[in-house]
């Protein structure tokens, strides 16, 4: 929200500086984005005197001049204005200047043969307005030597604010000015709104049409006002509007919007004679109307967008509620005749509207915050009287349709209750002067107030909320700092088992080289139906933006958009993990805790001793298993099948089960379509762990268990089994270690063969078999039990045979 000083000043009589103000603001929550002053650019070029202006001996559009610069000798300056003439006072910048509008900065020439030392500029040179017939002509009273900008009053700081989004009565420099009148910085000027006389009936009528159920537009307010005279609004709001971003068109659009920025109440202006019929309907669109808007572009719009339109049964929509006029009403300097809106749009629908559309206006921003409801009548009068002053003409009755959809909100506040709530211990009677200088109506009560909510604040809603006003108003930097409570004794763990989880599981994939990233918890619908998502329980019903229309089912796609990302910037070697959230569907028990790394390029640098492979769908089973392990789920115990989640690529993907229905987790390379509609250049391997999958412990007890290792030498055998194609190594190790599970420590597959000595469809698969002695040695005819008892486990489990 950007004003300048002076704007603030009509509002609020003070002698606070620019500094002091902004101050203020920041401890108010409005904090400081910027504090500009115009006059700083501006501040080298000067006013001059043009002594003799003569013409160039080498060509006939240019002058030579001499200017008296109020500072010493006068200087030479070769001038192509054609109003450069001998006598006038005009605006002079030196050599080293810096001219915004050529985007240059000077210094001494010599143009056709003739030294130049400076410039005479016009005012678009210096960015004040689209006028360049010639150098700036200015009156003889002007003083020599003098600041160009500080003579014509352009040395009035603007002042730059961040709103949040919970303060639309902070949108308007009005609004501004109460705040800081309750802070003390001045006191604030009462709004001069009286209504103004019509003297005929309105020819135009509104009706709101929404079948009975008004709350998209529940009160429109307008008037016809004719005779009217278009053309440049004054000076003063030219400078004032331009101060902060906006360029002045005429004097009836620049009205509309000084009224949007000066009381944050957005209006709108049609031409009368160009309105078909008599009666403006403020409706639900029908579905595809077109309208072309003011800033030139053509929309198509849907049902449940609000428009106002005439009587035109073709194409009859006028405007955008709330967030555009259409360019066939538009205001030019031949309207003579004008019809003034002051409505009250849905702030929901507005949002929404403008979302679909994708457009983005200052009366969009003010509407879906929330403006003042109670204000729309009064800020009809102000703009009736600024047009009638300003345009002349003559004003009819007021046409009012519905009524404003003011709130009666009262709410009981407990005095001690900044005490006990924010820490600060306010009087009474300043809690009571707080609240009433914000606009709030207090009646005390013996200990506590009853408090009336302002029409212009409806972020207030309850006790902790006035609490916040009051604290606000008093000074953020009026509580002490206090230090935490020193503790007497150490205090035990906080957080719990599935806490303790994603922390060990985060850590372990940092130390295994993968970077932590952070993404959204939501995403598009279409990328959402990639990844099993997209359902319409899911989808949000007041989005941020159209790329974050869904709660997110797994956090494979985003972590998958990042690794694009970062490889177009040149980053081939990307590895990322999250922890958090996916949901499966609108239930609390559909959001489950995962944790999912995506790697893509090399294992690591080039190298000149060892060549780096590219990451397989291996390595995204080793990042599995290890997050498996540091959450504490029975590796030992799990079982691996070659399927997965339509997203990865068949063949390439497998899944750690923990019995036949409880996947914990699921490892493989993404499918190729799958990163070509996310448009990001493969291989990519990924890994995704559920982890409130993982059995919890049956003690919640940190102690580590007793050390269980033998005193006695491991054994070693290997065994090499011919097994057909389709049985996995898994099977025929998990059988191995089956066989006594007392001895058997483990069993890991080390070598796996196919050959047509084999046969077709055959392969030979070798394992090597550990045996632990626990309270003697091994005998050989024990070794040789085991042994039988392994080859009898795979045979029965496998259907393989021992090869000899």
């Amino acid at each position: 929200m950007k004003f300048t000083l002076s704007w603030l000043k009509d509002h609020l009589d003070t002698d606070a500086s620019a500094a002091d103000i902004a101050e203020a603001l920041t401890h108010l929550g409005l904090e400081l984005e910027e504090i500009q002053n115009p006059a700083e650019a501006l501040r080298p070029f000067t006013i001059v005197h043009v002594l003799e202006a003569v013409q160039h001996p080498n060509a006939d559009r240019l002058r030579v001049c001499k200017v008296d610069t109020g500072s010493g000798e006068p200087l030479q300056v070769v001038c192509g204005a054609p109003n450069a003439r001998a006598g006038m006072k005009t605006v002079f910048a030196p050599p080293g200047t810096y001219v915004p509008g050529i985007d240059t900065t000077l210094k001494v020439g010599v143009i056709r043969g003739v030294e130049s030392n400076g410039m005479m500029c016009s005012e678009r040179e210096l960015l004040l307005s689209e006028e360049h017939n010639g150098i700036i002509d200015l009156p003889e009273d002007a003083p020599v030597g003098a600041s160009y900008a500080a003579w014509i009053g352009l040395d009035d700081p603007v002042i730059d604010v961040g709103v949040t989004p919970n303060r639309p009565d902070a949108l308007g420099v009005y609004g501004i000015a109460r705040d800081l009148a309750a802070k003390g910085i001045g006191t604030l000027k009462p709004i001069a709104a009286e209504p103004v006389a019509g003297t005929f009936a309105s020819p135009i009528s509104v009706e709101l049409s929404f079948g009975g159920d008004n709350k998209p537009c529940p009160h429109f307010v307008g008037r016809t006002i004719r005779g009217v005279k278009n053309g440049p609004s004054p000076d003063w709001m030219q400078k004032r509007l331009r101060a902060i971003g906006l360029r002045p068109i005429s004097a009836l659009v620049d009205i509309t919007n000084y009224m949007t920025f000066a009381y944050g109440r957005p209006l709108h202006v049609f031409d009368a004679d160009k309105l078909a019929g008599t009666r403006l309907t403020v409706r639900s669109a029908t579905p595809i109307e077109p309208l072309q808007a003011l800033n030139g572009k053509l929309y198509m719009l849907h049902p449940g967008m609000t428009v106002i339109a005439d009587d035109d049964r073709g194409n009859g929509v006028e405007s955008l509620g709330g967030i555009m006029g259409g360019e066939a009403s538009g205001c030019s300097d031949e309207t003579t005749t004008v019809f003034l809106e002051a409505a009250y749009f849905d702030p929901i629908r507005t949002a929404e509207t403008g979302r679909k559309l994708g457009i983005h206006s200052d009366a969009r921003y003010r509407f879906e915050r929330g403006i003042d409801p109670a204000f729309t009548q009064a800020g009809a009068e102000i703009a009736t009287r600024m047009i009638l002053d300003l345009c002349g003409g003559e004003a009819s009755e007021l046409v009012i349709a519905g009524e404003a959809p003011v709130r009666d909100a009262r709410y009981s506040l407990r005095l001690e209750r900044t005490k006990t709530l924010a820490g600060v211990d306010v009087p009474a009677d300043e809690q009571v002067r707080i609240l009433r200088a914000l606009g709030f109506t207090v009646d005390e009560a013996g200990d506590r107030l009853d408090v009336g909510v302002p029409s212009w604040r409806p972020d207030v809603d309850g006790e902790a909320d006035l609490v916040e006003e009051v604290i606000r108003v008093h000074g953020l930097d009026n509580i002490e700092s206090l230090p935490l409570p020193r503790l007497e004794t150490v205090t035990g763990r906080r957080i719990n088992t599935a806490q303790r989880r994603r922390f060990l599981a985060a850590r372990t994939l940092a130390a295994r080289g993968m970077n932590e990233a952070v993404t959204w918890s939501f995403l598009s619908t279409p990328r959402a139906e990639l990844f099993g998502g997209g359902q319409t329980g899911l989808q949000l019903a007041n989005p941020i933006s159209s790329e974050l229309t869904d709660m997110r089912p797994s956090l494979v796609p985003n972590l998958i958009a990042a690794v694009g990302r970062n490889v177009a910037r040149g980053f081939a070697n990307v590895s990322l993990f999250e922890a958090g959230q996916v949901y499966g569907g609108d239930r609390p028990k559909d959001e489950r805790i995962n944790v999912t790394g995506v790697r893509r390029g090399d294992t690591g640098p080039r190298h000149w001793e060892a060549k780096p492979r590219a990451y397989d769908v291996f390595d995204a089973k080793a990042d599995a298993l290890a997050v498996l392990q540091a959450a504490g789920a029975p590796i030992d115990r799990l079982q691996i099948v070659a399927e997965g989640p339509s997203w990865y690529h068949p063949g390439r993907v497998g899944s750690l089960m923990l019995g036949p229905k409880n996947r914990l987790a699921t490892f493989g390379e993404i499918h190729p379509r799958v990163l070509d509609a996310l448009d990001v250049t493969g291989p990519l391997v990924a890994f995704e762990v559920d982890l409130d999958a993982i059995p919890l412990p049956k003690s919640t007890r940190t102690a580590r268990p007793a050390l269980n290792a033998s005193d006695l030498q491991a054994v070693t055998r290997d065994f090499a089994f011919a097994v057909e194609t389709t049985v996995t190594a898994d099977q025929i190790a998990r059988a191995a270690r089956g066989a006594d599970k007392a001895l058997i420590t483990d069993a890991v597959v080390f070598d796996v063969f196919e050959g047509a000595s084999l046969g077709e469809g055959r392969k030979s698969v070798a394992i090597e078999v550990t045996l632990q002695p626990r309270d003697r040695t091994l005998t050989d005819e024990e070794i040789e039990g085991v042994t039988k008892a392994v080859v009898a486990a795979v045979e029965k489990a496998t259907g393989g045979t021992l090869r000899s």
